[in-house]
């Protein structure tokens, strides 16, 4: 493959009143292009933009060393443009160390308004006409899918097809509603996986039971407790993930001359899980990207009170999905200082609306979505509702792949789709 880098001038404010005396702050957006080797120069010049919109919120773009799966597929007909949308890798990376330069909580938080979906669609339809693109295909996986519905509801003359994986959002409603048919998922998912593994539910019943008696703590010297445990449920969210929440659990303890206690091994992976030194933006404003006109207000934290078999007490301790809780800004040594900002974002009550319903009950976008019965993260009702409202979105649903179906096959699934909205088009 060739890569190319690309740096954009963005406003931070794309929706600032254009009456102001003086210009606006800037921040830098990056994207890097990825053509295929089959490609001459002169040809690949000439092929089609396909921007990939990357899960999170917080994500930065993938980095590929090479072609393969989905993007393999695309490259046979797309030069592929990698955003890492705003707040995220080489794009006005935000922090614990960069957020402390806008001021104090306050600022911060008014700072991080300008970063949701809105403002990274804006994003994108700056870098679209900066490219001297007609209107482009999009690849939306999780909440890049969300994004996709932004950009269909907001800048749609931008678009020539939509494609989307496990990411179509609820459109109304609060977050509450969101968090309550996730954890009846993810509940699910664990006794489906204690099924596989029986050995497992002993296992994971012993760890909690180890960790309310004795302290141990992560190689950055944080504290493991139970309910930061219980994140390693995030290998639950897939086919390609979950058999490795086995090999992690299976060396959990080890001898010492202290008695018995958890293995470098598996702390050092347990770190890996559950911190968010690498995408603190994803804490931050997780929630934020169900906000429409109402406060979130630590929904999945509030919800998680109709679920007692989530609590880090219960006897047969349940492991959790995507859900952020307050409590991770005081146990996440890279959150703690972001802690302030986090409540003011809670409580913020005017979020500007994510979507038009009206704009996509008539949308004339070719668009497909795939939609995973047994998703974790991305309800399977929610998501055909929201398809229902979209005018021409096609819905291929599958029970063959979860949230992470493009990492199980990538290539077929990216094919499914594209196929799906050239029939329509053609």
């Amino acid at each position: 493959m060739r890569t190319a880098e690309h740096y954009f001038t963005v406003p931070l404010d794309h929706f600032a009143s254009p009456d102001a005396d003086t210009p606006g702050e800037t921040i830098t957006v990056f994207a890097r292009e990825y053509v295929s080797a089959e490609h001459s120069e002169a040809d690949a010049a000439d092929l089609p933009w396909l921007l990939y919109l990357q899960g999170g919120p917080g994500g930065r773009g993938n980095r590929f060393t090479a072609l393969g799966g989905w993007s393999k597929a695309a490259a046979k007909d797309f030069r592929i443009l990698m955003l890492d949308q705003r707040g995220t890798g080489l794009s006005s990376p935000v922090d614990r160390n960069t957020l402390p330069a806008r001021g104090d909580a306050a600022a911060q938080a008014r700072y991080l308004e300008h970063f949701r979906a809105d403002s990274i669609v804006a994003d994108a339809e700056l870098i679209r006409q900066a490219l001297g693109s007609e209107p482009w295909s999009i690849y939306g996986q999780s909440y890049g899918g969300f994004c996709a519905l932004t950009y269909l509801s907001f800048a749609p003359a931008g678009l020539r097809e939509v494609l989307i994986t496990g990411g179509l959002a609820p459109l109304n409603g609060p977050a509450d509603r969101v968090y309550r048919e996730t954890f009846k998922r993810v509940a699910t998912r664990n006794a489906q996986y204690f099924g596989w593994y029986p050995e497992d539910r002993e296992t994971v019943n012993r760890i909690a039971h180890h960790l309310r008696i004795t302290e141990e703590y992560l190689p950055g010297g944080e504290r493991l407790t139970v309910e930061r445990f219980q994140m390693v449920g995030s290998y639950l969210g897939g086919n390609t993930r979950v058999d490795a929440l086995h090999n992690l659990l299976e060396d959990a303890f080890v001898e010492t001359a202290r008695g018995v206690r958890l293995s470098d091994a598996f702390l050092e992976q347990v770190r890996s899980l559950v911190s968010r030194a690498a995408n603190p933006l994803y804490a931050l404003m997780h929630e934020s990207i169900y906000g429409q006109g109402t406060a979130t207000d630590w929904a999945a934290w509030r919800v998680l009170a109709e679920f007692p078999e989530f609590s880090p007490e219960a006897s047969d301790v349940l492991l959790t999905g995507e859900m952020v809780y307050p409590w991770y800004f005081d146990q996440d040594t890279a959150l703690r200082p972001l802690k302030d900002v986090a409540e003011l974002l809670a409580a913020k009550s005017d979020w500007k609306p994510l979507y038009d319903p009206a704009q996509l009950a008539a949308n004339t976008v070719p668009a497909a979505a795939a939609v995973y019965h047994d998703d974790i993260y991305v309800e399977h009702g929610l998501s055909l509702e929201t398809a229902a409202a979209v005018r021409g979105l096609q819905a291929w649903e599958s029970g063959d792949f979860h949230h992470d179906g493009i990492a199980d096959d990538g290539e077929a699934i990216f094919g499914r789709l594209l196929g799906m909205v050239r029939s329509v088009r053609h």
